[in-house]
């Protein structure tokens, strides 16, 4: 049985056709990372005119990637299987059974790569086209795309292995983690709950009339009589406001000395 998975570039769609039966272990991770979304806007860090196109590294440097093994796996190599055309998807390493994420794509024959890397997969159809279009990116002196194309998604068409269970990402663990964790604090209050309440008790202040702030002095012992003369001056009453003051000095005197007369006799 065959497998088949669609690799969304920003360049058009690669068909790749897969062969499980003669190199289960990188189709199985091939297939697996694919479902996972592992290689979702990987770039092609590497481009060689007429040579191959490299990606499946998320970090883009050429020097990351992990297998869902959880170490790198051996090369599988078959005899009827080789590097005889444009297309050709193998696995990328950097020695003999060293093999994770990476992978690249050959754009011509490719002969003395025999043996040292694992053959999974095709281009087919017309989207080889697509694969002619990323070889004309340019690239610095290391072989670098100036700017990078990228994978945007991989559709799994045909999985060869009904057994796979994709992985969680770390990345959702740790989000639904800090979901949990994070609780409300009723016993806060957000800066425009302060400010309504600021705004709140400036407003009922400020309601207060002057009649009112007068008869609260009267309460307290306070003269709720008017501090300023009008301009003849006398007060509001319209009596001057010392002779009001003299009078009630008289009658007090008065009443001191009536007092005084009576507890005498």
């Amino acid at each position: 049985t065959h497998g088949k998975v669609i690799v969304v570039t920003t360049v058009g769609e690669l068909d790749v056709e897969l062969w499980p039966k003669q190199c289960p272990m990188a189709v199985r991770n091939f297939v697996q990372l694919c479902l996972e979304g592992y290689y979702d806007n990987c770039i092609f860090h590497r481009i060689i005119k007429d040579f191959m196109v490299q990606t499946g590294d998320p970090t883009g440097t050429g020097n990351g990637g992990e297998s869902i093994y959880g170490k790198p796996f051996k090369n599988e190599v078959h005899s009827r299987l080789r590097f005889r055309h444009r297309g050709i998807v193998a696995t990328a390493n950097s020695g003999s059974n060293d093999n994770a994420s990476q992978f690249f794509i050959t754009l011509g024959e490719c002969s003395w790569l025999k043996g040292k890397h694992t053959i999974f997969g095709k281009v087919t159809g017309r989207t080889i086209y697509n694969l002619v279009n990323l070889a004309g990116y340019e690239t610095d002196k290391d072989d670098r795309p100036l700017y990078p194309p990228k994978i945007l998604k991989t559709d799994v068409i045909l999985n060869p292995f009904d057994d796979i269970v994709p992985r969680v990402k770390k990345q959702e663990i740790v989000k639904k983690k800090k979901k949990k964790k994070r609780k409300k604090n009723e016993s806060l209050l957000s800066f425009d709950q302060q400010e309504e309440g600021e705004e709140e008790e400036f407003t009922e202040k400020k309601e207060k009339s002057a009649h009112t702030l007068l008869a609260g002095q009267e309460e307290t012992g306070l003269s709720a009589a008017p501090a300023l003369e009008n301009d003849n001056g006398n007060d509001e009453n319209g009596g001057s406001a010392a002779s009001r003051v003299r009078e009630r000095l008289s009658k007090k005197k008065k009443k001191r000395r009536e007092e005084g007369g009576q507890d005498g006799g």
